[in-house]
């Protein structure tokens, strides 16, 4: 399991199904959108590692939604297009597209090429250890230490509180942590207040029963610890 969050922007519901069945076999997460506004939305909110972008979609093309990105983020985008021109290439890297792969495509390629640009553009994130005062987040072996005791997480609580730590202070949706860190089947409010219940309890009993704090009718925060 290597965690990345793949955005995939695409209005043909097909490919999305195929991207996102390789990606996920491949031990990646997913989010889709079929409008390119939705996209931008979902790429503010999950701060997804890498987007698989579409060119030639209704009310917003890909180059309008990879200057928009481009305005706000470095996020790597893969641009995904039936025009084969070398114009449109040269315009595509321009506005900041990483890659670039024609229709009709291997989607083991795409999966190629993303692992490839993740390993070249987040080689330091894969390899850091998050350090919040006394915790320490191991995001390659998944492990989180309170001093030098192991919490036992679960998988779905160490996406939690990974997910959290990377902006601590900063206040999460319940949607946005169904989207960026449950499994499919698992979407609903009740069920991340479940899991952030449990969290809670085990950093309590590390001796950290402040870190998490719910924040009434919207979800949770992380509050950067001292010491």
């Amino acid at each position: 399991m290597n965690n990345h969050l793949i955005l995939i922007i695409e209005d043909d519901v097909e490919i999305i199904r195929i991207l996102q069945a390789y990606f996920e076999r491949d031990g990646y997460r997913t989010v889709t959108a079929t409008d390119p506004h939705v996209g931008l939305m979902h790429h503010q909110r999950l701060k997804p590692d890498l987007v698989v972008l579409d060119v030639k979609m209704p009310k917003m093309d890909g180059f309008e939604t990879l200057a928009a990105l481009r305005s706000t983020d470095d996020t790597p985008v893969i641009m995904v297009t039936a025009l084969a021109e070398d114009l449109d290439k040269l315009q595509a890297l321009r506005l900041g597209a990483d890659d670039y792969v024609v229709k009709p495509f291997n989607p083991l390629e795409v999966v190629a090429r993303a692992r490839a640009i993740l390993r070249r553009t987040m080689g330091d994130r894969n390899s850091a250890v998050l350090r919040l005062g006394p915790l320490t987040i191991d995001t390659q072996a998944m492990t989180v230490h309170a001093g030098t005791d192991m919490l036992g997480l679960t998988r779905t609580e160490y996406r939690l509180l990974e997910h959290m730590a990377r902006t601590p202070n900063r206040v999460f949706e319940r949607s946005e942590l169904i989207d960026a860190c449950l499994p499919e089947g698992e979407a609903m409010n009740r069920t991340v207040d479940s899991h952030m219940s449990n969290l809670r309890r085990k950093l309590g009993a590390a001796g950290l029963p402040d870190l998490i704090a719910g924040v009434r009718g919207v979800g949770y925060r992380l509050d950067a610890p001292h010491g």
